[in-house]
């Protein structure tokens, strides 16, 4: 009989709390769909520039993904730009310049030159070159920037977002607006509190990658430590803005996978190129993507400050909109 009522009143509690039930069942029918479109997508073709080349590479070369150039400067520029993902020069020696700020990338360039170079044809010796990176670049010198960006993310947001709830379900909160406290003071103060542990946090996160793991590094890491603090402060007002939805701890545990999840499917990791149409277009409202394309354009490619302002503006305007839907939201607590 007590295993019995012991039962039920579990049952009950799902039953009254219908968002766990449905998260539980929507989140992994969500995440699996996100996987099943970025997987089953189209197979990434590169796209190469030929400079001059003699008719028989010209004609060996016959898709959509071949630009032509007449001379090796406009191809590179085309090439530091992102519109091309290597190019071939035919001279004494057949050069292959590939991006190089993703082996896999690189590696998909090498192999369409060699399966479109017929059996026979006549090529000088082969010589390949990268614009970034080094050669021999590992796929976690790759993505690592990445996941420096998706760790800073994915805790900050975590520990902000829970520790705000917490500060509401003791009370805390209440007692405050009790007080002559505006709402934007209040949210001020805790994105300023918890801003200057994430400005440590960050600190460490990126020198222990750079210095003591060997993370490659071409630019400046006090651009590393920017573009990590700037999004740790997006998650961070993210995070808090989550939390005035939540009820529990459990239910902000319930936006990691909504939330936070499906970023890192358009931070970087996989080519945009390759997933499915039907969801890219959420690319451009995630803080992931523009942080992941920053990190490697520093990390990798070495760019400098007005180079990445871009990301970093909008990585700002993110932090800025979250704060402004906070101060609304509190006013669910109490109004000013």
């Amino acid at each position: 009989m007590r295993i019995r009522a012991l039962v039920i009143r579990i049952l009950q509690q799902f039953y009254r709390d219908k968002r766990t039930v449905a998260m539980m069942i929507v989140a992994p029918i969500f995440i699996l769909t996100m996987v099943h479109l970025v997987f089953n997508g189209d197979g990434y073709e590169p796209t190469i520039g030929l400079i001059n080349p003699p008719s028989n590479i010209e004609n060996a070369f016959t898709n959509d993904s071949t630009t032509l150039y007449k001379t090796e400067k406009s191809a590179l520029t085309d090439l530091a730009a992102g519109k091309i993902d290597g190019y071939l020069l035919i001279g004494k020696d057949l050069s292959i310049m590939v991006e190089g700020s993703d082996p896999s990338i690189s590696k998909s360039v090498l192999e369409a030159v060699q399966s479109a170079l017929p059996a026979g044809t006549d090529v000088p010796n082969m010589r390949i070159d990268t614009l970034y990176g080094e050669e021999e670049m590992s796929q976690f010198d790759s993505f690592g920037p990445i996941l420096l960006g998706f760790f800073a993310f994915f805790f900050v947001f975590l520990v902000a977002g829970v520790s705000f709830l917490r500060e509401r379900t003791s009370g805390t909160l209440e007692r405050l607006f009790s007080s002559p406290i505006r709402r934007w003071e209040l949210v001020l103060s805790y994105v300023i509190g918890f801003g200057l542990f994430t400005m440590l946090q960050s600190a460490i996160i990126v020198l222990f990658a750079v210095y003591i793991l060997g993370m490659i590094n071409e630019g400046s890491v006090f651009l590393v430590l920017l573009i990590t603090l700037i999004l740790s402060l997006t998650a961070l007002t993210l995070g808090i803005l989550l939390s005035t939805f939540a009820k529990n701890e459990l239910q902000m545990i319930q936006f990691i996978p909504i939330i936070v999840v499906p970023q890192v499917f358009f931070s970087g990791l996989f080519p945009l190129e390759t997933i499915s149409r039907t969801i890219s277009w959420i690319s451009v409202v995630t803080p992931l993507y523009y942080a992941g394309n920053a990190m490697k354009d520093v990390m990798i490619r070495g760019k400098d400050l007005t180079e990445i302002g871009g990301p970093i503006l909008v990585l700002l305007a993110f932090s800025t909109l979250f704060v402004l839907i906070n101060i609304a939201a509190l006013k669910r607590h109490r109004s000013i």
